[in-house]
């Protein structure tokens, strides 16, 4: 069997295996009556099993509107207390940048290599 073969067959089976366990998280979910809404850990023993539950709500940001908010009713100095801003590089923008421009701002940035993703499907015969 080639690696080929090998590689695609282990991502069914990592799938398969995510959506078992994604199954009995949500059978487990309504057997304890866990809320949807749940911002916090529960903790449950049942048996010989503790059960961690984590619940979280994702936030995202609207940047531009929350600062017009913000000055509109005088909390702009707030901000920095409720809100840790992260700037994001725009690399299509980095790279059409001048050097001159780029250069000078290379030290706050630190850039490490990732893991690379695969994507291998079998060839229609």
């Amino acid at each position: 069997m080639s690696l080929y073969q090998q590689w695609l067959d282990a991502k069914q089976m990592e799938a398969h295996a995510v959506q078992t366990r994604r199954e009995v998280e949500d059978k487990l979910v309504k057997f304890f009556g866990i809320p949807e809404d749940l911002d916090g850990t529960k903790n449950i023993d049942a048996d010989a099993f503790k059960i961690k539950i984590e619940g979280r709500i994702n936030r995202k940001v609207n940047a531009d509107r929350l600062q017009e908010l913000a000055a509109e009713h005088g909390l702009t100095e707030h901000l920095s207390s409720l809100f840790r801003w992260k700037p994001e590089i725009s690399m299509t923008a980095w790279k059409a940048a001048n050097k001159a421009i780029t250069t000078p701002l290379l030290d706050a940035i630190t850039a490490t290599p990732g893991r690379p993703s695969f994507t291998i499907t079998a060839k229609e015969n």
